[in-house]
């Protein structure tokens, strides 16, 4: 049975030519035939998430009128009730609403067009009831693009084509984090038919990091044979999986897989977990154009990256 595997990223931050080329194989590798992995050696420390996540309960934990005062919906900035989200639409299954509630926070730096910036570069919203939260995240977003950074270099050398030919078309880019709380079921009830916490999707951007904790309502995986599989965990790593843009620039070398997070489950009726999940895209005004061979094997019409994303994020939105 096919599994995502788990790469070391010690020897790409910290030996010579040979041990890069390696771990650039075995994440081509796992991205041609599942991708995902999970990844170890990444340099970010794990109290970090830690913590990031003890803030989010504390917000979480506050009454229902005290959230509302920051609720949003998808794409922006803020705190998504529960009911706003059905991921399963992305790829056209229609799916009841997710089970689950978010925060959310992204790239803020304007670039100067108001249209771009209206979507993709708004301002963060710190609740005031827990002001840990905004050092915390923002350390941790600072980490993740660093990572994500360092993640795309690996990509293209994995590809065999300049270092930066993916960080090019990142020196501005949009990005979001989700913190993703999945309630109880002793609190939500029995999920209706076809419910997940998130139902199956696949990914938008290029790369995405998260930082999950294992549970019997937890993530799974498609594979290539048509099975669902429980993605395995491993303490201190992180899940990383590529999207639609990345997969498509590579044509479709790499697979954007798809994903579901199972519904709480009543041999756990307490199981409450929280997920944090870092969305990596490019510049919104990017063009992406699809590798041609030896690369791609598909050759996709060239799209611009705020127009594309765009398109995702309203099939989503309830």
């Amino acid at each position: 049975m096919r599994t995502v595997p788990v790469v070391d990223l010690g020897p790409w931050f910290q030996g010579g030519p040979e041990d890069r080329a390696r771990v650039a194989e075995r994440v081509d590798e796992a991205l041609r035939e599942i991708g995902f992995l999970l990844v170890t050696g990444h340099g970010v420390p794990t109290e970090l998430g830690d913590r990031v996540r003890a803030a989010a309960r504390r917000f979480f934990a506050l009454p229902h009128e005290v959230k509302d005062r920051y609720a949003v919906t998808v794409g922006e900035r803020g705190w998504l009730p529960p009911g706003v989200e059905a991921n399963g639409y992305a790829e056209g299954t229609p799916t009841p609403p997710d089970l689950k509630e978010t925060f959310a926070v992204g790239a803020d730096q304007p670039i100067g067009r108001p249209e771009i910036d209206a979507e993709w570069f708004l301002e963060n919203v710190w609740p005031a009831e827990v002001p840990e939260m905004e050092p915390l995240l923002t350390e941790y977003l600072a980490r993740m693009r660093g990572l994500a950074d360092e993640l795309l270099v690996l990509c293209a050398t994995a590809l065999g084509v300049s270092p930066g030919f993916f960080t090019s078309q990142a020196d501005h880019p949009s990005y979001t984090m989700n913190i993703n709380r999945y309630p109880p079921l002793s609190q939500v009830g029995p999920p209706e038919p076809g419910q997940f916490r998130i139902g199956p999707h696949t990914d938008f951007g290029t790369v995405t990091i998260l930082d999950r904790q294992p549970g019997v309502g937890g993530l799974q995986v498609y594979t290539p044979d048509g099975e669902w599989i429980d993605a395995p965990f491993v303490p201190g790593s992180f899940t990383i999986n590529i999207g639609d843009l990345l997969a498509r620039w590579t044509g479709d070398r790499w697979r954007s897989n798809r994903h579901r997070v199972l519904p709480p489950d009543p041999s756990a009726p307490d199981e409450e977990l929280v997920s944090l999940i870092y969305f990596y895209e490019c510049n919104p005004l990017a063009e992406v154009v699809s590798l041609g061979p030896p690369i791609g094997r598909v050759s996709h019409e060239p799209v611009l990256a705020s127009d594309y994303l765009l398109e995702k994020l309203k099939a989503i939105t309830i």
